[in-house]
């Protein structure tokens, strides 16, 4: 056979024809239009937060999609193909600049994302997502009502979690100072009352904790540890103010339970699977010992000496 431009145009067309059939057609008839087992239709306010999400392209930034290999926050579970059968075009993405949103739904309160959406450096200070302040009250909130339906029945239940302890802490928190802090301390199991921070204050363990502080908390409880950070305005109830701890017995290990598994409810985050073991004591001995002037850090009961000690 002579290799005549003809020949090669058709070698072509049938080679490229083939990769089509192979990797676009033959999937598409044989995929799988089964709806999973959390798939639940979207609610119109749902429909028009998307259409919001798809217009300003975060697609490029987050994905929603868990994978095998790649798990991320609030991934308990693989990304199915009858997740997305109401989804055109689907939201995939190629690419974690921010966190995926897949399970998003019900991670945090609404009021948590409003604060956030309006400008993300007050959630999450070091965040890299630009503000979007502009879309306005209305937008954002249409916006949030997506977000918080990504994980469609998963997600309603965890919004069920969130709207009974939201109540419970509103009331906490309407209590007044004295009550409130009770009722947060009540909630934290008795083991971790009597538990110290292990580690010593030090300057350099204050200066660590200093530079996490300023990375995830200073948005909501402020430079001073007063609740009164850019976010308060957008959260209630607002963030706690630490200075009403003072005098009031606060252990290392009732800071450390807080700021590792977060206050449902409220826009207190868990920061479990963003901090280690030792950042978690360091910004909880920064805020003992610079906002509530108790610290318990490296006090008896003690144990044996951690391997790593300065």
């Amino acid at each position: 056979m002579r290799m005549t431009p003809a020949v090669v145009l058709v070698g072509v067309l049938l080679l490229l024809g083939s990769i089509a059939l192979t990797m676009v057609y033959w999937p598409y008839a044989r995929q799988d239009t089964t709806p999973s087992e959390i798939f639940r239709a979207r609610t119109a306010e749902e429909n028009a937060g998307r259409a919001i999400y798809i217009a300003n392209g975060c697609v490029y930034c987050h994905t929603q999609s868990i994978r095998s290999f790649d798990w991320d926050q609030g991934a308990e579970r693989i990304a199915q193909a009858g997740d997305y059968v109401a989804d055109e075009p689907i939201q995939l993405g190629s690419q974690r600049t921010g966190i995926d949103l897949s399970r998003e739904g019900g991670e945090h309160p609404d009021d948590w994302h409003v604060a956030h959406f309006i400008n993300p450096r007050w959630t999450r200070p070091s965040s890299i997502m630009p503000p979007f302040e502009w879309l306005g009250p209305e937008r954002i909130r249409l916006l949030t009502r997506y977000v918080q339906g990504l994980g469609f029945k998963d997600a309603d239940r965890r919004m069920e979690r969130q709207a009974e302890w939201k109540r419970k802490s509103i009331a906490a928190y309407e209590a007044g100072p004295a009550a409130n802090v009770r009722w947060l301390v009540e909630h934290v199991p008795e083991g971790w009352h009597t538990v110290p921070n292990p580690y010593p204050t030090s300057k350099p363990a204050l200066q660590r904790g200093h530079r996490i502080y300023q990375y995830f908390c200073i948005g909501c409880h402020g430079p001073i540890g007063d609740g009164m950070g850019p976010a308060q305005p957008h959260l209630y109830p607002p963030p706690l103010n630490f200075t009403l701890l003072q005098g009031r017995e606060i252990s290392g290990g009732i800071l450390y339970y807080q700021i590792m598994n977060g206050i449902t409810g409220t826009a207190m985050p868990y920061f479990k699977r963003d901090l280690e073991s030792q950042k978690i004591w360091e910004v909880g001995d920064y805020v003992a010992h610079y906002f509530i002037n108790q610290s318990d850090a490296n006090m008896a009961p003690r144990g044996i000496d951690a391997a790593w000690e300065p």
